[in-house]
């Protein structure tokens, strides 16, 4: 084997070492990001803009605001749709607040992929998903995110969602678990309506709710998730005190 050959074929099994092991990472890492926060023992909240009226924008901006008032940020993914100012699409509620109301409209895209919904948590420290039409303030709503479409409502998957959709994208979403706690995840890989639904009703969740698509990100210290990318408007942010 001359000079050249040899060159070629140590390249080629390079290349097959390299890509040889992106792809078995690939096949062998979970297809979703999850985490699971209990609500009577973690901090769940939704954040838009800080006190002077400034939009976080990303999850580092969120996790330095946080950092900053002695909260670390556990987990942080981004909790819904927005328009082109990044402002809520649909109700957005704050610390009891109603900063958005309720969209009860029709129209076009996902969001109002009908049956849509709400993600919100009760001042007595309980976390809800509720179709949009079924949707009450009673006064003691802490905190409310609305998007859409529902992924499991009841139990069941959205009527619109077919197996084997071509319609695939990176997506996440939040569920209820039958203990009450928050099933929050992202998907690795694109995937369609039907898959990801099907993750949150095999997780034990009755309710489920689509937040948005490809411009998701989460963060979560220690495992990877980087926090200084995206743009968003609200975010669901995980918080415990900080040691």
């Amino acid at each position: 084997m001359n000079r050249f050959k040899l060159v070629l074929a140590v390249l080629a099994l390079s290349l097959v070492a390299r890509f040889g092991w992106h792809i078995y990472q690939m096949a062998t890492q979970p297809a979703f990001i999850s985490y699971r926060a209990d609500v009577r023992h973690h901090q769940v909240r939704l954040y838009w803009k800080d006190e002077h009226n400034r939009r976080f924008r990303s999850l580092e901006g969120l996790r330095k605001w946080l950092d900053a008032r002695g909260q670390k940020l556990d987990f942080a993914m981004n909790a819904g749709m927005f328009d082109p100012d990044f402002a809520p699409q649909g109700l957005y509620i704050e610390a009891g607040q109603t900063v958005v109301p309720l969209d009860t409209a029709a129209g076009q895209g996902n969001f109002y992929l009908k049956p849509n919904g709400v993600f919100y948590l009760g001042t007595d420290v309980s976390a809800h998903i509720s179709s949009t039409a079924a949707f009450r303030n009673d006064g003691r709503v802490a905190y409310a995110t609305q998007s859409g479409p529902m992924l499991v409502l009841d139990g069941r998957l959205h009527p619109a969602f077919r197996p084997g959709s071509a319609n695939v994208q990176i997506r996440n979403g939040v569920g209820i678990l039958p203990n009450g706690e928050v099933l929050l995840a992202m998907s690795r890989r694109k995937i369609n309506f039907y898959d990801f639904a099907e993750y949150f009703r095999k997780a034990g969740c009755r309710q489920a709710l689509y937040l948005d698509g490809f411009v998701s990100r989460t963060y979560e210290p220690g495992v990877g998730r980087p926090a200084d990318d995206g743009d968003f408007g609200v975010i669901i942010g995980v918080t415990t005190p900080k040691p």
